[in-house]
């Protein structure tokens, strides 16, 4: 049976002591990784909506490159919208520039009322490429 491996990026440690969770598991060759937002290294969220959301996948990126896996890696994409119609179009944008081709991942939008003072939220489940 897999272990579970918690995974950290380099930066945003405080985020993840203060709210006493992992940005990333690794079990097995699957890596689950917890919601990322459009934070700012102090924690606090990116103001500009467009800004947030590109920090979020910025931020995503980097868990990912921590267990030692890219953008193409990603399988299942979840995206939580406070506004979801308002902001559907700029998520769109930054969706298609991390992800300029096919195959896609599978990708399951969800408004919500609530995240914690930011307006979007990226989760994703990654296959950990095999060591080359």
């Amino acid at each position: 049976m897999p272990t579970r491996e918690p995974v950290f990026p380099s930066s945003r440690q405080a985020l993840y002591s203060i709210n006493r969770y992992s940005a990333a598991i690794r079990s097995g060759d699957l890596l689950f990784v917890s919601g990322q937002v459009g934070s700012r290294e102090d924690g606090s969220p990116e103001p500009d909506f467009g800004a947030q959301v590109q920090r979020a996948f910025d931020n995503l990126a980097d868990v990912l490159a921590a267990a030692g896996c890219g953008m193409d890696d990603i399988i299942d994409l979840t995206t939580f919208h406070t506004d979801p119609e308002a902001q559907f179009a700029v998520v769109s944008e930054a969706r298609d520039r991390v992800f300029p081709r096919a195959p896609y991942p599978n990708w399951t939008a969800v408004g919500v009322n609530w995240l914690a003072g930011f307006d979007f939220e990226v989760k994703v489940i990654a296959r950990i490429p095999p060591p080359a």
